[in-house]
């Protein structure tokens, strides 16, 4: 079977992340290129330690390239639908990371490139690659819990991101919740119809000042009529919580933080365990390494990738449907983006 040959442009942490996985979990491919106008000495030594072939400042040299067949878009955010239009247009498969853009006309263009073009295209939400999120789903798809009722998705970060982050992130919504939306949407196996945000500046003035929020409860309706909540914090004292559940009518599938052991210590003082995983990258190394395989396999075998571009323009439309409601302080139907 002929290897892939991918390209990866962008090469900051979540650019490096996608890199060792392929060159440590996935033999069906290969990475030709990595392309970032930043990049470092130290950068371009640690690529070529992983086997990469040609490093370079211009992405432009990846899209030209014709021996490379997929490209992995791991650039600013901004930069993410031109690149990805430009790379379908060259005829490659592509694996964007989140969001596609910011805007749903922007998105629709990207949209309307792959209209045109066989290729491949994937959006990275690598959360539904976690094999704790994947069992949940499988609950639900089964039927074992009956008819979905209420989901519930808990996510806070470890550490605040600065002010100055938080004044160009797009906001929580679009930055930090869109996970959760797409969460939703995936163990649910439902669409979100109306969201009504309620959130806060609890943790640090600097987000309030720069326009964001630090916090926020979110209550959502889906097309089912079931319920569903999700509760976001930028600060969390005692690591990275990401827990869900998914209530129905014969009963319930829920999962927890992942910890460095399940060991508890009992004594006489009270009983004691780990905390959860401090950091993403800890807590999803593996859905990474899962995530960028699947797509690799999709290509390959010419099977349809497991999130794709609507999946992308569903989650941002919930997104600015939830930074509508909490400016405004009403629910929001996702059909008025549109509008």
């Amino acid at each position: 079977m002929k290897q892939l040959t991918v390209g990866i442009i962008g090469a900051g942490r979540i650019g490096k992340v996608h890199a060792q996985s392929i060159a440590n979990f996935v033999p069906g491919a290969r990475i030709a290129a990595i392309a970032d106008p930043f990049i470092s000495d130290e950068t371009a030594a640690w690529a070529k330690g992983l086997g990469v072939e040609r490093i370079t400042k211009n992405y432009l040299d990846i899209i030209n390239d014709k021996n490379i067949d997929a490209v992995l878009i791991c650039s600013p955010t901004d930069t993410h639908a031109q690149v990805s239009i430009e790379a379908i247009e060259a005829g490659k498969h592509v694996f964007c990371e989140k969001p596609i853009d910011m805007s749903v006309a922007r998105i629709k263009q990207v949209l309307a490139a792959l209209e045109k073009s066989p290729v491949k295209y994937m959006v990275g939400f690598n959360r539904r690659f976690d094999h704790n999120f994947r069992a949940v789903r499988a609950a639900v798809e089964t039927g074992s819990i009956g008819k979905v009722e209420v989901v519930k998705v808990t996510s806070r970060d470890p550490n605040p991101p600065s002010g100055e982050y938080a004044a160009r992130s797009g906001g929580i919504f679009l930055d930090m919740t869109i996970h959760d939306f797409d969460m939703v949407r995936y163990l649910s196996g439902d669409e979100i119809e109306e969201v009504y945000v309620s959130p806060g500046v609890l943790v640090d003035p600097a987000i309030g000042e720069a326009g964001d929020f630090d916090t926020a409860v979110i209550n959502m309706k889906l097309g089912s009529g079931a319920l569903a909540v999700i509760d976001n914090c930028r600060r969390c004292a005692y690591g990275y919580d990401q827990r869900a559940e998914v209530f129905g009518s014969l009963g319930a599938a829920l999962c927890d933080n992942d910890t460095q052991s399940s060991a508890q210590v009992w004594s006489d003082g009270g009983r004691t365990g780990e905390k959860p995983l401090f950091f993403f990258l800890e807590r999803y190394m593996q859905a990474y390494a899962t995530e960028v395989t699947e797509f690799i396999d999709a290509v390959v075998n010419d099977t349809p990738v497991p999130t794709g571009a609507q999946d992308g323009l569903a989650a941002v439309r919930i997104g600015l449907a939830a930074t509508i409601s909490a400016k405004e302080g009403r629910p929001v139907k996702i059909s008025e983006i549109e509008a």
